[in-house]
This record gives structure tokens, C-alpha cells and sequence, in this order.
């Protein structure tokens, strides 16, 4: 099996890794640096739960392998809140009650917060056509557009 040494940055650290050629993205990140808010839903690009940004953009790791990530920057669920305080956006899913099983959310909270990075004022079509890649099985996104929609009325952009 061939190995491949990788330099990446991860939530603003860099990391240099060796991956084997077949090892996704979401694998690297779950099992070599133990980040393990993306998830594994589908295997298939399909559910969105694996979401993370790749130089800000988001995509779906568990499609992605870790090779073609070298020399990208990577921001996982992880990376949004600092020192341990959560984002305005992630407290916006928390009031709105946006957030039940909680398996999606890792990969809703990033494509969320990539809309609201290039569109910080998004309507509510805006906030649904950045979320049809996130399946949720539990809420059926009224609460979770809603928890967008008011962290960008804080100015969580």
C-alpha cells in the first residue's frame, strides 16, 4: 500500500501526516488527528454529517481522499469556536433548539457558516439552498434556518 506524506493545516495548525493512498479525508481527520465532530453518515456524498471547509469552501470529506487535501487549510466543526466559547451561530442553534439526535449538525453548523461568511445576510431561500446538502432526519429545518437566520441578524458572519 503506498504512503503518502501530507502538510495540511487543520483549524490553524499544521500538521504534516503519512496516509495511505486510499484514506479519505474524514478518516484522516477522525483517525489521525482525532477530530471526530465530522461523521460518517452515508460514504456516498449524499447526507453532509462529514462537511468541512476546505480554504474555506465546503465539501464532503468522506469524497474527498486525504491526499488531495496537501497543501490545504481544512477548518472542521471543531475550528469554529474559540477557546472553548461557542460561536454566535452555534448559540443560535442551541436557543432555537435547532439541534436534536446532533448527528447532522457538525456538517449543518459548517455549510452554515460558509454562507454566512459570503453572505452575511442571507434570506430565508438563501439559508435552504446552502443547507440542501445536510440531511437532517430529526427537525425538519424550520429550526435550524431560523438559527441562521438570527445569528446573521447578530452579525454572526
Amino acid at each position: 500500500m503506498a504512503m503518502h506524506s501530507i502538510t495540511v493545516t487543520v483549524n490553524g495548525s499544521p500538521e504534516v501526516l503519512t496516509v495511505p493512498s486510499h484514506m479519505t479525508l474524514l478518516q484522516m481527520l477522525r483517525e489521525k488527528l482525532a477530530l471526530t465532530g465530522s461523521k460518517n453518515g452515508c460514504a456516498a456524498g449524499e447526507c453532509g454529517a462529514c462537511t468541512v471547509l476546505l480554504d474555506s469552501e465546503p465539501v464532503n470529506s468522506c469524497m474527498m481522499l486525504a491526499v488531495e487535501a496537501n497543501g490545504h487549510e481544512i477548518t472542521t466543526v471543531e475550528g469554529l469556536a474559540h477557546d472553548g466559547a461557542l460561536t454566535p451561530l452555534q448559540e443560535t442553534f442551541v436557543a432555537h433548539n435547532a439541534v436534536q439526535c446532533g448527528f447532522c449538525t457538525p456538517g449543518v453548523l459548517i455549510s452554515a457558516h460558509a454562507l454566512l461568511q459570503r453572505n452575511p445576510y442571507p434570506t430565508e431561500e438563501d439559508a435552504r439552498e446552502a443547507l440542501l446538502g445536510n440531511l437532517c432526519r430529526c427537525t425538519g429545518y424550520l429550526r435550524i434556518v431560523q438559527a441562521v437566520q438570527t445569528a446573521a441578524e447578530k452579525g454572526a458572519a
